[in-house]
């Protein structure tokens, strides 16, 4: 009998745990770019069971140079997508209806990095130079702040010339640019790793130069948030992703190492990401994850002064929400 009851007590258990399991939302994250400490705080939350916690089953998709989370989302691949600021608003303007739920990072980490021997002091050195930019929405922030300056980019004397970069250093250790696009927590890092001085180089800080826009929201399509049971589960979602980064920024390394066990691919190093981490920290401190609308106000003032080819053509309407993060955060 003391048998039977210990089966039959076993076999309740496993039937709660296969409830439970299946009771979970299931969530579907598409991040900007590869598995790196840059989405630390995601890695951290479904290590951590932060996202379990909220009975959340988390799927964290990596990126690469050939995908879009834009067109994820819109084609159904995802729930939410890791975004920059130009680039969801200048594609909202072009018909996919992104809405910025949350805002991790309060700072961004984009900077022009040049070589000091290029005769690059300031800004109005620029003229002349070949200039290295990332495109597939990267290139927003920079078209603007070379309008911001009143500097063409169709090359010539008064002009730059605009390399298209990859996503690597390459062009600056070859000369072929007086400048390359970095980010503080990853290509900069790339350039002293080859054996460049930080004293060879100059670096304008797009935050120093007040051109600054914002970085890695989260954006959903805007018809979902009409369903009562999908904003429960996106509260949820970026409760337990706050919490994931808060945890990095206190335990930057342990991050670290928590983003190597899910690069699939090897391909990062512990230096590298540890560097990273600590880097990726100063710009998410200061958030809890709610968007500041001063931010956002700056960052879409910016993309409008482009003259006579800005990002976006008119101030978007709905394209931002606290819904999610007033629920989140109390």
């Amino acid at each position: 009998m003391k048998t039977k009851i210990a089966s039959l007590l076993v076999a309740s258990a496993f039937s709660l745990a296969a409830f439970q399991a299946g009771a979970a939302d299931k969530v579907t994250l598409q991040l900007k770019w590869v598995t790196q400490a840059q989405f630390g705080g995601y890695y951290v939350a479904k290590d951590k069971g932060f996202y379990e916690e909220e009975g959340l089953d988390v799927e964290i998709k990596p990126g690469g140079p050939d995908i879009a989370p834009a067109q994820v989302i819109a084609g159904g691949g995802a729930d939410v997508i890791v975004d920059w600021m130009p680039s969801a608003l200048a594609t909202r303007e072009k018909g996919v209806p992104l809405v910025n739920i949350a805002q991790p990072f309060k700072s961004s980490g984009m900077m022009l990095t040049c070589l000091k021997e290029s005769g690059v002091k300031g800004p109005d050195d620029f003229k002349g130079k070949t200039l290295g930019v990332w495109f597939f929405g990267n290139e927003y922030p920079f078209l603007s702040w070379m309008s911001h300056l009143k500097i063409p980019t169709e090359g010539g004397p008064d002009g730059v010339t605009v390399l298209k970069q990859g996503f690597n250093v390459d062009p600056l250790i070859q000369k072929q640019a007086a400048c390359i696009s970095t980010m503080t927590y990853n290509e900069y890092g790339q350039v002293l790793d080859a054996g460049i001085k930080p004293e060879d180089l100059v670096t304008f800080k797009y935050e120093d130069q007040g051109v600054a826009t914002l970085e890695d929201g989260l954006y959903v399509l805007e018809d979902k948030l009409k369903d009562p049971a999908f904003k429960e589960k996106m509260v949820k979602f970026v409760r337990a992703s706050m919490k994931g980064w808060k945890y990095a920024e206190e335990h930057p390394d342990e991050a670290a190492e928590i983003v190597l066990e899910n690069d699939s691919t090897g391909a990062q190093t512990e230096a590298h990401q540890k560097f990273m981490m600590g880097e990726v920290a100063k710009l998410t401190a200061g958030s809890n994850g709610a968007l500041d609308e001063a931010d956002y106000k700056r960052t879409v003032e910016s993309l409008l002064a482009g003259g006579s080819d800005p990002v976006i053509s008119k101030e978007p309407q709905g394209a931002w929400t606290h819904e999610i993060t007033d629920e989140a955060l109390k």
